[in-house]
């Protein structure tokens, strides 16, 4: 079902994402219940014990997208990786050093992409994810993603990622893909 509206699209600082904490858990919990992912609300609550102290760093970003209303219908977060990072330790194959160096400032990490199911298929994500990268000063992007949600793959590969790796989500036994975007 397309969704007709205006679809208004906000950059997010830490402190602001802090405010719409409620509305990007709505998000997060609708379309990660979804298949593949099938997501608790254990699972939910354990994510959002984390999302403040994501908030509170100094370069977090996020977008949040709004339907008529003010309704919640899209979400994007993420910050640039850490120097002592451990996201290169957990794939499931080592990558070259060059390719896993970081200094803080070298690459954003995509936490979190979401759409409403209603709003699907109306460039939101598009939107969220170009609003979450403007500005940004990384070379480079990096996130994982579940390879049974063929839709979100086909959009990171069609926004020029690549596939550099797998590796494990917490115990679960699925890989993920591991993929990248250069910037720069």
């Amino acid at each position: 079902m397309r969704q007709k509206g205006t679809i208004l699209i906000e950059g997010l600082d830490g402190p602001a994402a802090e405010q719409a904490a409620d509305a990007i858990r709505l998000v997060y919990a609708e379309v990660f219940a979804e298949p593949p992912y099938n997501e608790s609300e254990r699972g939910v609550a354990a994510t959002f014990r984390h999302f403040g102290s994501q908030t509170r760093k100094a370069a977090f970003r996020g977008a949040l997208a709004r339907g008529e209303g003010g309704e919640p219908i899209g979400i994007s977060y993420g910050h640039p990786l850490s120097a002592n990072t451990e996201w290169w330790d957990q794939l499931t194959e080592p990558v070259p050093d060059d390719l896993r160096r970081e200094d803080g400032r070298r690459t954003f990490g995509l936490m979190e992409l979401a759409v409403r199911a209603r709003w699907r298929g109306q460039g939101v994500a598009s939107r969220l994810h170009e609003t979450l990268l403007d500005g940004v000063e990384a070379e480079r992007v990096l996130l994982n993603v579940h390879p049974e949600s063929k839709a979100a793959s086909a959009a990171y590969r069609t926004w020029g990622y690549r596939k550099v790796g797998e590796t494990r989500m917490g115990e679960s036994a699925v890989l993920y893909d591991v993929m990248l975007l250069a910037l720069r």
